[in-house]
């Protein structure tokens, strides 16, 4: 079984491709950056080398993209061209060649201001049922590469799964002033209960949505970390968060106070993992308190393939330096 893994310089891509490795896998890393995880320097949108490079592959692991951070940078046009012509340049050589299962990584920011409720409304519960209302570039090209796989599942008989992934970058957030004082490692540990998953069990996600594809067709799946909240805590969380993180996770708690951390105030949304778990039988090992034991133990939110693979510059982008764009 041969895989391709796009974006193979970047954070999931990196991590899939050591893991494939590891697994003594054979694998192909393809980036426009050159790394020790790209075996291919090369575009996404380069049809010619995209077909030569698809022949004998089983799976594809497509994680190259343009992000958000690169708003401020780039044209939005770049956007267009790489988050959606190149997937349908895989996506064209993938059903030609026959690849039993096309995994492409989306992200949350596709539901754009459906995260938002009105002033006074209880937090979002955001699950698949949730439609999309991107709000830049990014979310709408992301959003229109999810449509190209769904076209090609149902047109083109290719197998294909969408993951909306949680952030799981290890850089600052790019909304500093609304962390009411936290620092950055107590933010990312609490954004665990509701718009974060470990980069462990994004990798996790992918390897089996690449397993179950040929039997689901076509499907999208948040990919986030399992809250410990319900529905019934949605009111509460928009206007008393802390009291409920407290009420949910009173072991989380405890080490936030040792620590002199703070739970945030109040919660705008809460992402939720059930179809993932259920259809790709997805176990995502970090959740609220799972991340509490990490920081106990170790004083350090990171867990091991955060601390692996690193941070990342995102190309043409001054967001490393505290540049961020909404």
């Amino acid at each position: 079984m041969r895989t391709l893994v796009t974006g193979s310089s970047g954070h999931l891509g990196e991590a899939l491709v050591r893991t494939l490795r590891q697994r003594d896998g054979d694998v192909i890393g393809l980036d426009q950056r050159p790394s020790a995880w790209t075996d291919v320097v090369g575009s996404i949108t380069d049809a010619g080398l995209v077909g030569e490079l698809m022949r004998d592959v089983t799976a594809v692991l497509h994680t190259a993209t343009l992000h958000k951070p690169q708003i401020a940078f780039l044209p939005r046009q770049t956007f267009v061209d790489t988050n959606v012509t190149g997937t349908l340049t895989l996506l064209d050589a993938a059903a030609a060649a026959g690849v039993r299962a096309f995994v492409m990584s989306s992200s949350t920011t596709v539901f754009g201001d459906a995260l938002i409720p009105a002033p006074g409304a209880p937090a979002a519960w955001i699950d698949e049922s949730v439609t999309p209302v991107p709000k830049n570039i990014y979310g709408a090209t992301k959003a229109a590469a999810e449509d190209l796989c769904h076209l090609a599942a149902r047109n083109q008989g290719l197998p294909c799964v969408v993951l909306r992934v949680a952030r799981f970058f290890p850089e600052s957030d790019d909304s500093p002033g609304a962390h009411e004082g936290r620092c950055d490692a107590n933010v990312k540990a609490d954004e665990y209960a509701s718009r974060r998953v470990a980069l462990d069990d994004a990798i996790d996600a992918h390897l089996l949505a690449s397993e179950r594809a040929p039997e689901l067709g076509f499907a999208r799946y948040v990919v986030s970390a399992t809250t410990p909240f319900t529905p019934d805590d949605l009111p509460q969380l928009r206007t008393e968060a802390a009291a409920v993180f407290s009420r949910r996770a009173p072991r989380t708690a405890q080490v936030w106070a040792d620590r002199g951390w703070r739970f945030p105030s109040r919660l705008d949304r809460v992402y939720v993992n059930t179809a993932a778990r259920r259809d790709l039988g997805w176990r995502p090992r970090y959740d609220l308190d799972a991340i509490a034991e990490t920081v106990a133990a170790t004083g350090d939110v990171a867990t091991p393939w955060s601390r692996i693979v690193g941070s990342k510059p995102y190309a043409e982008s001054g967001y490393h330096a505290g540049v961020f764009t909404p």
